[in-house]
């Protein structure tokens, strides 16, 4: 059975992906950092399905936490050989408004996160000429006109730039290196965010920023990822695919 590690699985996108890799007969990995109760809903739920599950608590961007990690999973499952670089922060920032402890920390979980992971899961994956490693990005990275992104962007844009780099030097290995950049997504903590009209005044206007007139669901972005860590991209290797429902804030630039 194929084993794969998706970080920050706990809730939102992750959760998503997690359980939609199992449909797909794949053993899961659910990373989390402090969420301890909902990773283990999460593998409850896969193992209620017939799948198998098992949740793995580390700091991603620690890399002993992640090696530990690691080891605990080969321990289970045997070699990770799909990676979804999933976990990720976002604190609003701005030219004017800049915290360096914020800025920090991000790079430690968005960037660190991917390349500590990443790192950890190599050796397997070359000992099997196999591997396909999904990174989660932003459209934020593309350059849209969200406010008080600036800084989160920067972070995206660094996984971009390492999704890339890494399918260069991976490549020859048959591991393959992908990435998707989701537009905006309603999940559990964006749903949590304001009153009522406050929350449906923001959709709507997310929505009407995306050709297709609606925003995403954890589950648009789990299919995603999905086709790119099964068999059916196996030629595909260093793209950036977004999944945004077309946003229009950048494609009219």
């Amino acid at each position: 059975m194929t084993a794969a590690l998706v970080t920050g699985a706990s809730r939102g996108i992750g959760r998503a992906i997690a359980l939609r890799l199992a449909l797909d007969g794949v053993a899961v990995a659910i990373n989390y950092a402090k969420n301890e109760a909902a990773a283990v809903a999460v593998a409850e739920k896969i193992l209620q399905a017939g799948g198998r599950a098992r949740p793995f608590r580390a700091e991603v961007g620690d890399a002993a936490q992640v090696e530990e990690m690691y080891r605990g999973i080969e321990s289970w499952i045997g070699p990770v050989l799909i990676v979804v670089n999933n976990a990720g922060l976002l604190y609003a920032g701005s030219v004017d408004r800049y915290s360096a402890d914020e800025f920090d920390a991000m790079v430690k979980t968005n960037v660190n996160g991917v390349i500590n992971c990443t790192r950890a899961a190599v050796a397997g994956m070359r000992a099997a000429r196999d591997g396909r490693i999904v990174n989660i990005s932003s459209i934020a990275a593309a350059g849209t006109s969200a406010a008080g992104t600036t800084y989160y962007a920067a972070t995206k844009g660094a996984v971009e730039t390492l999704t890339r780099r890494f399918a260069l030097e991976l490549g020859p290995s048959g591991i393959r290196v992908n990435a998707v950049a989701p537009g905006f997504v309603v999940t559990d903590m964006v749903d949590a965010l304001g009153t009522p009209e406050e929350r449906a005044a923001r959709l709507a206007n997310m929505a009407s920023r995306a050709v297709l007139g609606r925003v995403g669901t954890p589950e648009d972005i789990a299919e995603a990822v999905a086709f790119l860590a099964s068999d059916s991209a196996r030629f595909i290797s260093g793209q950036i695919l977004a999944v945004d429902g077309g946003r229009t804030d950048y494609l009219s630039h």
